[in-house]
This record gives C-alpha cells, sequence and structure tokens, in this order.
C-alpha cells in the first residue's frame, strides 16, 4: 500500500526523504570505520577518566576474539548486565564484533526478572559488573550460562588508576555485596581483564554477518505477564542509526568542535542505545557516562566540568534536574540539543528547561521494537509542541482504527508503522509477533495518534493497558501474576494513574484471602520480585473487583476510579 506523506514537506534542510538502511552489511561494519575515523578523540569520560576511539576499538577487539575463543555458535547470546560505565561500550562492542548477539539487561532486576530473561534468551554468557553479581548468584544454576565474565569497576582505567577505582566501590562506596558464583565444568568464570588479556594474545577472526542476523534481543514487558526478546536485526539498528544522523547532522554540523554528549539514560535501555552508543560512535562524539542519575547533585557535578552539546533524557530526569537550585549554575553556553523521548514530555518541565538552559526540548517517539525512533519533532522548534513530530525519513506510518480502516486526517487511529527499524519478530514468539504486525508489514504500537495536515503526530491515548513509569514499559499482567501467588491475596489488578514526577504510577488493588495483609507486607514482597519501577506506588485494599459477566476485571473503571480518588485526595492535601 502506497500512502501520502506530507510530513516530508515539512522536513528541515538537508534532510533526505529516505536513507538507504542497507549502506552497511552490519553493525561491526558501521563501528570499526567510526574507530577508524575518529581514533585519536575521546569516545567516553567516567569518573575524571578519559578513553579514545582507539581504546575502545582495541578494548572490544581483545573482548571479541576472547568470546570467539569459546567456540559458541554464531547468533549465541551473550547477556551485558552492567550500568554506564565504559566497560559497558567495551562489552556492546566487543560482542557485536566476535558475531554473537547482545542481550541487555537492566542491572537492578530482581532475580525473578533475571531468571526469566536468562532464560529466554538462551544466554550462553554474561558480563556483569561486580556490584550486581549477589543478584546472578541466586539464579545461576537454573540457568543455561555456560561462562560469567565479572567486571570491577576499574578494570579498563589503567594499571594505576584502575586498583584505586576498584577498592573504592568495594571498600568506600561499599557498592559490592559478598557473593559466591560456580566455577566448574558446567559454568566456568573469568574476569573480564582476564579475558581482555587473552583476547590480546590471540587472534581476532572477524565473522561474516548480513544485515537479517540478529544484533539484539531488547526485552520488553508482555500482555502474557512476563517480559519478551524484541529481536532486531543489524539492519534494524543501523537503519535507525542512519535515520537519526539525517535528521540531526544538520543541526549539530553547525556546533564547532567535538560533539559531548550526557548518558543519564541507561545503556541497556534502546533510547540510549541506539542514539547514545551508536549514533554518538558515527559522528565522533564523546559520551561523558552517568552511572547513577539518582544522585542528582553528582550528576550536576559532573555536568560543571563539560561544555556538553546534547542532553537525551526522559522528562522525570529533566523535571529533577530544573527543580535542583544548583543546576542553574551549569554552563549552557554550547548545548544546542535536548532530545526527551520514552515518556510524555510535559509542558511545565519544558518550560522551566528552556528558561534555564535556554534550549527547547525537542520531542520524540518510538518503542523497543522499533530500534527505537520513529519520529521527532523538527529541531528549530521554538519551545513546547505537545506533539510528538514527524516520522523520519523511510518511515511509514498509518492511523487505523478497530476494523484496520485508514484514518483521516484528524481523526484517532492506532499508530502503525513500517519502515527498516521494525523489528522481525518476538524471539521465539511467533504468537506474540502475530499480534502486532498487520498483513502487509506494519507494526501496531498500541498507541493512538491523531494527524494533522502537515503530517505531525500527536499522542491522544494507549490502547494498550501497558504503563509508563520514567520511561519505562510496565505491563500490568506481570504484577498482577507476581502479586497473586502471595498466599494472602485472593485476585488482584493494577492499572496506571498520573504521577507528576514519573509520568504515571502503578496502583495496585487486592482482595485479601488474609486480612492482616497489610500494605507494607504487600510493598516489602513486591520489593523482593519487582524492579523498582515496576512496584506499585499505591496498595488499596477491595472486597472485590469490577468485572464484566465473563469473569473479566474492568481496569478501566478501576483507573477512573482511582484518578478521581488521587485527584480528591491532592486537592484535601493542598486546602489543608
Amino acid at each position: 500500500m502506497s500512502i501520502a506523506k506530507p510530513w516530508l514537506s515539512q522536513y528541515g534542510a538537508g534532510v533526505p526523504p529516505e536513507i538507504n538502511p542497507d549502506a552497511y552489511t552490519s553493525l561491526v561494519d558501521l563501528m570499526e570505520e567510526a574507530f577508524a575515523k575518529h581514533a585519536k578523540r575521546d569516545m567516553a569520560a567516567f569518573r575524571d577518566s578519559r578513553w579514545t576511539f582507539a581504546e575502545i576499538d582495541a578494548h572490544s577487539k581483545a573482548l571479541a576474539t576472547w568470546l570467539q575463543s569459546l567456540n559458541l555458535a554464531k547468533g549465541a547470546r551473550v547477556a551485558i548486565m552492567m550500568p554506564n560505565v565504559p566497560q559497558y561500550t567495551v562489552a556492546i562492542a566487543g560482542v557485536l564484533r566476535a558475531g554473537f548477539v547482545v542481550v541487555n539487561v537492566n542491572p537492578m532486576y530482581t532475580p525473578r526478572e533475571l531468571e526469566h530473561q536468562l532464560k529466554d534468551s538462551g544466554a550462553e554468557v554474561i558480563i556483569v559488573l561486580e556490584n550486581f553479581a549477589v543478584t546472578l548468584q541466586e539464579v545461576v544454576e537454573r540457568t543455561p550460562l555456560k561462562h560469567i565474565v565479572l567486571s570491577a569497576m576499574g578494570d579498563v582505567f589503567g594499571p594505576i588508576k584502575g586498583p584505586l577505582v576498584t577498592f573504592n566501590a568495594r571498600h568506600l562506596e561499599k557498592n559490592v555485596v559478598a557473593f559466591s558464583l560456580p566455577d566448574n565444568e558446567r559454568c566456568k568464570q573469568t574476569t573480564l581483564k582476564a579475558a581482555l588479556a587473552k583476547g590480546r594474545a590471540g587472534k581476532y577472526v572477524r565473522p561474516v554477518i548480513q544485515g537479517a542476523d540478529p544484533a539484539f534481543l531488547q526485552y520488553t514487558g508482555g500482555t502474557t505477564g512476563v517480559s519478551k526478546g524484541a529481536t532486531l536485526s543489524q539492519r534494524n539498528v543501523t537503519a535507525n542509526i542512519l535515520q537519526c544522523e539525517a535528521w540531526l547532522k544538520p543541526e549539530l554540523d553547525k556546533i564547532d568542535g567535538q560533539l559531548i554528549n550526557v548518558v543519564a539514560l541507561p545503556l541497556y535501555h534502546i533510547f540510549a542505545l541506539t542514539v547514545c552508543f551508536f549514533l554518538s560512535a558515527r559522528m565522533g562524539t564523546m559520551n561523558v557516562l552517568i552511572d547513577n542519575a539518582r544522585d542528582l547533585p553528582g550528576l550536576i557535578k559532573t555536568l560543571k566540568k563539560y561544555k556538553v552539546t546534547q542532553f537525551p533524557a526522559v522528562n522525570t530526569l529533566y523535571n529533577a534536574l530544573v527543580e535542583e537550585p544548583d543546576f542553574a549554575t551549569v554552563d549552557f553556553s554550547r548545548l544546542r540539543m535536548c532530545i526527551g523521548g520514552g515518556m510524555a514530555v510535559q509542558r511545565s518541565t519544558a518550560d522551566e528547561w528552556q528558561r534555564i538552559t535556554g534550549v527547547p526540548i525537542v520531542e520524540g517517539y518510538g518503542l523497543s521494537e522499533t530500534a527505537p525512533v520513529l519520529t521527532i519533532n523538527k529541531l528549530d522548534n521554538k519551545g513546547y509542541s505537545a506533539a510528538i513530530g514527524y516520522p523520519l525519513p523511510s518511515t511509514e506510518i498509518l492511523l487505523l482504527n478497530d476494523d484496520s480502516q485508514v484514518q483521516p486526517t484528524g481523526e484517532p487511529g492506532e499508530i502503525c508503522v513500517r519502515g527498516p527499524q521494525v523489528m522481525s519478530g518476538y524471539w521465539n514468539r511467533p504468537d506474540e509477533t502475530a499480534k502486532v504486525m498487520t498483513a502487509d508489514g506494519y507494526f501496531r504500537t498500541g498507541d493512538i495518534g491523531v494527524f494533522d495536515e502537515q503530517g505531525q503526530i500527536k499522542i491522544v491515548d494507549r490502547k494498550k493497558d501497558m504503563i509508563l513509569v520514567s520511561g519505562f514499559n510496565v505491563y500490568p499482567n506481570e504484577i498482577e501474576q507476581v502479586v497473586s501467588l502471595h498466599p494472602g491475596v485472593t485476585e488482584c489488578a493494577v492499572v496506571g494513574v498520573p504521577d507528576e514526577r514519573a509520568g504515571e504510577a502503578v496502583m495496585l488493588f487486592v482482595v485479601r484471602k488474609d486480612y492482616s495483609l497489610t500494605e507494607k507486607m504487600v510493598a516489602e514482597y513486591c520489593k523482593e520480585q519487582l524492579t523498582g519501577y515496576k512496584r506499585p506506588k499505591y496498595v488499596e485494599f477491595r472486597e472485590d473487583l469490577p468485572m464484566t459477566n465473563v469473569g473479566k476485571i474492568l481496569r478501566k473503571d478501576l483507573r477512573d476510579e482511582a484518578i478521581r480518588d488521587l485527584a480528591l485526595r491532592r486537592k484535601d492535601q493542598k486546602a489543608a
């Protein structure tokens, strides 16, 4: 089906209508070109140290060589479980250069969540920062892991500073809890430093990789209650890098000197992976890595050391920073681009950010399944637009109603997208893939949007029950399945409610089997089973839950009630 593309007339100077998604055979081609082109430039900065493109190139090649020595099959899955530290950049590039598939793991996952992801992906290797090894310890024997690569915080800092950084992490910051991991015939253990040393002594063999080969399994929540891996091919991610470059480069080329990007978004998140890691590498940008964005004073202290040019983030972080008095003392003289994604940017946050920095937040939109960017606002926007912008080059978007009919301009419909950045499907889940793909290859996002006459899109609703907490997808079914296993619970339901800081918050309704069950007990149970952003902010006990005549819980009714009750509660608090 050919479609009209009114948005093309709105493209800025120098932005092409199409990109060539096959300009590179693989991400390895694209990365190695960047390593060679920008060899002498700084690629990463972290804790007052810097690493050049040539240094990351050498480290990642050594890791790739060592990984190849394990004799795993082509396409083997390698999990990476780290925050934003320089060895993460080494690991991403190393795994891909070895010919394997990256499985990004949220390091804050609970054992239950980690076990599912390792089993589902079939990961045979995990590269994990020792700070999080205690979580792996609890599940490793129940996973298919054959190799554990254990990294210390100071591993790539060099012979003098490295041991000091590791000592501080272990003994002063006390970030490493005592752990015990296997090292036997079934599951062997090595350190990252040892793997790099062995790799440097070996011979790297460049793998043959095709565009259709998987590059990443990006896990996202599932309607069935378990997360599923969006299979992103080499071509998917390469295409999205080139699409983003086509949109952003004309503006970024106006900046004198090296571009400096703030990476406060976690690299395991698809937004940071594509926009911060790969696009930054391609453009020779230095990434300032932030391993704990919740430490706002520490983040602001870091920002004062660099005249940054780009700051991608979610609304939650933008809002938290503008509320810090010291943030206004940062030098924003080189700041040119602030991209908001992952969740809706709020007008109050955008206005205050622009007042302080002088730079508007340019909002974009995408999903893990689309590598991720689909749309973005024009970079010459003077302020908040409340829209998610225009489709990127080589991106086709239709708005479909419940009967799969295309909606006219001004009428709401589900945002359905086709383009080279759209995933090949969910890992080992053809049934789930079939639910989200149309017969002619469009991916159903589950978000409801409206086109204006110029082809700009505004999101007006969400078709799915998904909750968006600080840019992270939370699926009610997963939380409900976990909570329903508590012996004191008869049944439960989860909805999302508006939240000033996180965009949305999780609210849990519980019908008790045991009336001694308290909110505190539920909260403690959820803390053991769910990572932070999935945990309910509100817990309410009910005698029963509203249901249809066939026994389906009416989440919409619960959500409407909850929103009314919270609004009244906040009104009473203000009056008091």
